[in-house]
């Protein structure tokens, strides 16, 4: 690391991999403003990808280029910018740091090999980055962490170096260890003095960046002596994650060891996940080639992560579930595709990214397409076979085009209208399926209403195209309230899905409240007669009913029951009697609520044999519920959700007085892994609209729980009245 120097490759031209030992894939994490997409301009810059701080045109970056993420100065998708290095394709995958999108972060790991952990020296580490460590850690996967914001007036390299030594190493102290310290040059007004330069531990060279080049030079004696204090602690690190326990008697015996022994152990532990380096980087100066640590960073993913090659082999299945051999990485392989993401593009149409596990890609060539696992979230199940369009390799807005895409590497494939994020590409003689990654719940509803009959026309095709690109978006049409719901992962999702409604697919929406389906039911036994006599010119209308209702246990629904004796409502017109009191119970009797358990029971009656007809006993029926209800004290039912949240330790008692404060019920608490906690409640759902937001706030963002029906009880009565006042409004 540091020792060697590579060129870097040229600007404007599709890069294409001949093997997968020649590619790269690495995610970047980190927490919003942690200065990810700052890093991937100065990698692309540094790698010749671009002439000048990232940008392609218009000002967009190669990163940041949809037009929303432009507006809002924020990665809000994940984005693909390859660039190369010492003859290596690298495919860096930038993630937005907002909650909000942590869909887009799941397809990145999924996309990736390694992942490159971006740490702001003035910010910190969020609770979140912590959690997608944690889950990395679980899975093996190799990761470094390279820390930014050098430039900021309280920004201190070697400490934020010790903390991530903390927190991500806190299980093994000798796996997160920094290969470099930083050279400063003279301190400024403010008394900061920013960092020109690092100096190599491994190599004990320094590499001076003030010119805007990287300049190699021997270090001078104090110099020498910072390196030396900090290079024992790294060989020792790096030692004792090769598992050579060889290596580490020579080396505690005095032996020196040999520069390039310890560049191949880092390398191996590296691309093992056993060792974690800690880097630094900085952009580049206006008219600078080359941004602080990135030439560092690009050796590092270049040889000490793994490449395709190391994935393990994946388990597949036909898409009939039935067992299939597993898969490796072999570009000769039969092939093994998955979309990662999906976009609308305004003049090709829809583009998915796809990541090719096993065989070669080509275009113009006919594929399997399985989509299976998300019929939750408003995804149909679907196998077919769908001829692919050109593929090509995105860089900003740009489309460049390839001629093949090799097992291990990425690459946009265009006009594959059925396939969606997380489905799997196959040979159509050969079809496979890989089981689709995990995705967050979407837990915050938003209810809309087209804003215009124009718009009502698309709005089931542009929703249906949302849906198609975000797997974290579910779309519901409740059959209890009759209203569209997007339910999100936050407000800024819910900001985004809006705006790519109306300027992607030309649909304006309104968001209007959202409702709870609530119930209706009688709390005591209670009569009511039903009186429709009419007399006009010719026929009139003659009906009467009387019946008695009473309440049932809870899930009874409507129990409709005939006791008329000696004919005094004519057999033909019971079922008529029975149609008018459930349509007047579906419509409520109180607050416009469906009535639920409930036994009706049709005492007695009279009928004309001229003027009695269906529709007069069926508007008598109606009539007699709603004198019943009149009578009688009717009570509304809410429905009741069972929680459960999972937070910090320190987090469970701020998490449980949150839920007290909104009619909570905890009935349990248990330990759902090393440090965190499980609380499960039962809570009314009308009290949770909000709480994928609110949870986040008072647990820092650590926090996340899962939902689902319980039953209906009655709302207290003080409640129950709001609504009932609410309802009358609305009339």
């Amino acid at each position: 690391m540091g020792a060697t120097s590579h060129q870097a490759g040229a600007a404007g031209r599709a890069l294409t991999a001949d093997r997968p030992s020649s590619v790269r894939n690495v995610v970047l994490v980190g927490h919003s403003g942690s200065g990810k997409t700052t890093l991937v301009e100065a990698l692309a810059l540094t790698a010749g990808a671009v002439n000048r701080a990232g940008r392609v045109e218009d000002g967009a970056t190669v990163s940041d280029y949809d037009e929303i993420e432009h507006r809002r100065q924020r990665s809000v998708q994940l984005s693909l910018v390859p660039v190369e290095w010492g003859g290596i394709k690298i495919n860096i995958l930038d993630t937005p740091g907002y909650a909000d999108f942590v869909g887009e972060l799941r397809a990145g790991l999924r996309a990736a090999d390694a992942a490159l952990f971006v740490v702001s020296a003035s910010d910190g580490i969020d609770g979140a980055t912590r959690m997608v460590w944690d889950e990395c850690q679980a899975v093996g996967m190799p990761r470094a962490i390279v820390v930014t914001h050098l430039e900021a007036a309280r920004a201190d390299y070697t400490q934020m170096a010790n903390i991530c030594g903390e927190i991500f190493g806190a299980d093994d102290p000798d796996a997160v260890i920094p290969l470099y310290l930083p050279l400063h040059g003279p301190a400024g007004p403010d008394g900061h003095a920013p960092v020109t330069g690092l100096l190599g531990l491994l190599s004990q060279r320094v590499y001076e960046y003030a010119s805007g080049e990287r300049v190699e030079r021997d270090p001078d004696p104090s110099e020498l002596t910072l390196i030396s204090g900090a290079r024992s602690r790294l060989i020792e690190g790096i030692i004792a994650e090769s598992e050579d326990e060889g290596l580490m008697d020579r080396y505690l015996g005095g032996e020196d060891i040999d520069i390039k022994t310890l560049v191949d152990d880092l390398e191996r532990a590296v691309a093992r996940g056993t060792f974690h380096p800690v880097l630094m980087a900085a952009p580049a100066a206006e008219g600078a080639k080359q941004g602080l640590g990135t030439v560092e960073l690009l050796e590092l993913v270049t040889g000490g992560f793994p490449t395709p090659l190391e994935r393990p082999a994946l388990t597949v299945t036909a898409p009939d579930g039935s067992p299939r051999p597993a898969v490796t990485c072999d570009p000769a392989g039969p092939l093994l595709a998955e979309v990662v993401k999906t976009s609308s593009d305004p003049y090709v149409g829809r583009v998915s990214l796809v990541r090719v596990f096993s065989g070669t890609l080509l275009p113009e060539e006919t594929v399997h397409v399985s989509g299976h696992g998300l019929t939750d979230r408003g995804h149909e199940d679907h196998d077919v076979d769908e001829r692919i369009g050109a593929l090509s390799s995105p860089f900003g807005k740009q489309q460049r085009v390839l001629t093949r895409c090799i097992a291990g590497d990425l690459a946009c494939v265009a006009k594959l209208t059925r396939a969606e994020t997380g489905d799997t590409l196959s040979a159509k003689d050969d079809p496979l399926l890989m089981d689709p990654w995990a995705m967050p719940d979407p837990l915050l509803p938003l209810a809309i209403e087209a804003h215009s009959k124009a718009d009502e026309d698309k709005l089931s095709q542009g929703l249906a195209r949302l849906v198609a690109e975000d797997p974290t978006m579910r779309l519901e049409q409740n059959p209890h309230t009759h209203q569209v719901v997007l339910w999100c992962l936050g407000e800024a999702h819910q900001d985004v899905a809006l705006e790519r409604l109306r300027t992607r697919y030309g649909v304006q929406v309104d968001a209007v409240p959202h409702k709870v389906s609530l119930r209706e039911t009688f709390g005591a036994k209670a009569a009511g007669r039903g009186r429709h006599v009419k007399q006009s010119g010719g026929h009139g209308q003659f009906a009467i009913c009387e019946i008695e209702v009473e309440p049932l246990p809870p899930g009874s629904g409507i129990e409709f029951v005939d006791k008329v004796v000696g004919g005094a409502v004519p057999r033909q017109f019971i079922p008529s009697v029975e149609k008018g009191v459930r349509t007047q119970a579906a419509r409520g009797v109180a607050a416009g609520y469906p009535l639920v358990d409930v036994r009706i029971t049709l005492r007695d009656g009279k009928a004309h044999s001229v003027d009695s007809s269906d529709a007069a006993f069926q508007t008598a029926g109606a009539l007699a519920l709603r004198e019943a209800a009149a009578e009688a004290r009717i009570h509304l039912l809410e429905p009741v959700a069972e929680l459960s949240v999972v937070v910090p330790d320190e987090y469970v008692g701020p998490v449980m007085s949150d839920l007290a404060g909104r009619r909570g019920r905890v009935v349990g608490t248990e330990q759902a892994e090393p440090g965190r906690t499980r609380i499960r409640a039962e809570i009314p759902e009308i009290e949770i609209g909000r709480y994928a937001v609110e949870l986040r706030s008072v647990s820092h963002g650590t926090g996340r729980f899962a939902r689902s029906y319980a039953r209906h009880e009655p709302m207290p009565p003080q409640i129950a009245d709001k609504v009932r006042e609410q309802a009358e409004k609305g009339k």
